[in-house]
This record gives structure tokens, C-alpha cells and sequence, in this order.
């Protein structure tokens, strides 16, 4: 078994049939959609930066977040971040990150480095998948960068069923 097909296909077919045909067309309106008060969200602010809503830890119960907050958390975060960590060189962080402020810039972020994820994964030999992830993915460190990418496939997957979910409340509340 190649493992590193494995951990794609898992991820591909996700990718495929399920996220990228809702991400087609979401409105500036719809992307900073709050459905609650007080949510999650990317905010411009009086000087022109974008910023994302953070806390650090985070708060219990979470806060629920926006289709805008989920797109760049998945984009920037989950996968940009790595990407730059494991296959580039390192400058993209959280801190580093002009978020996106639009629904169409975000889509193409998540797009772009969804794409520099996976072929950086598929460039990955047996031993590669073993080795620890080390210390820039702090108390994840000691795992395998297997288990990185799992989880990776995990979050893609949960914060994308929330992105659908978010595109149809929005849907049948406006409509």
C-alpha cells in the first residue's frame, strides 16, 4: 500500500465531490453573513488592515464564526501555514497573514495553497510520512507527518461541512 496515495484520495475526493462545488459564487454579503452576534469573522480596521478574530486559548463554547472566518482559517491556518512550514520557507504564519477580504480573494487562497499542499505531499517518500513533524507544530511535534496530514484531511473536512452548512442557512434565510 502506498500511503501517500492513501492520505490523498481521502483528501481528493472530499476536495472533489463535496467542498469545491459549494464554494462556487459566495457574495461579500454572504461571506461576512453573521448569523449570531458577536461571531468570528475577518475584520478591516479604520487603518486598513485585515485581521482575523483569535483567542488564544479559545473560548468555551467557541464562538460560532463566519463563512469568511472558516474559509481563511482553512486557507491560511490549516493548510498555508503548513505549506509554507513543510514545503516552502517558513514566512507564512498566522501572525505573518493578510487574511483575505473578499469571498473571491479567499476562495483562490484556499484554492492555491490547497493545490501547493497536495503536491508537496504527493512529493513525500515513506520515510518522509514517518519522520516527526518537529517543533514548528508544537505538542504535535513528536508525531508523523502521516498523522499531520490526517488531521489536515480532518479539518479540511470539518470546517468545510461548515462553510455548507453556513452557504445553505444563508440561502434559506434570504431567499
Amino acid at each position: 500500500m502506498i500511503w501517500r496515495a492513501e492520505v490523498l484520495d481521502q483528501l481528493d475526493l472530499y476536495w472533489e465531490y463535496h467542498l469545491t462545488p459549494r464554494l462556487t459564487g459566495p457574495t461579500d454579503d454572504e461571506y461576512y453573513w453573521e448569523p449570531v452576534p458577536d461571531c468570528w469573522t475577518i475584520r478591516t480596521g479604520a487603518d486598513g488592515r485585515v485581521t482575523m478574530d483569535w483567542q488564544d486559548p479559545v473560548p468555551e463554547p467557541p464562538p460560532v464564526t463566519t463563512i469568511a472566518w472558516r474559509l481563511c482559517h482553512i486557507a491560511v491556518d490549516v493548510i498555508g501555514a503548513r505549506v509554507s512550514t513543510h514545503f516552502g520557507d517558513g514566512s507564512l504564519t498566522r501572525a505573518t497573514a493578510t487574511p483575505p477580504s473578499t469571498a473571491k480573494e479567499s476562495v483562490d487562497a484556499l484554492y492555491e495553497h490547497y493545490r501547493r499542499w497536495r503536491d508537496g505531499v504527493m512529493a513525500l517518500d515513506d520515510a518522509s510520512l514517518q519522520r516527526p513533524v518537529g517543533e514548528s507544530e508544537g505538542t504535535w511535534g513528536h508525531r508523523s507527518m502521516a498523522t499531520l496530514i490526517l488531521h489536515i484531511n480532518r479539518e479540511v473536512m470539518h470546517h468545510g461541512a461548515e462553510i455548507a452548512l453556513l452557504r445553505d442557512l444563508y440561502r434559506a434565510r434570504f431567499s
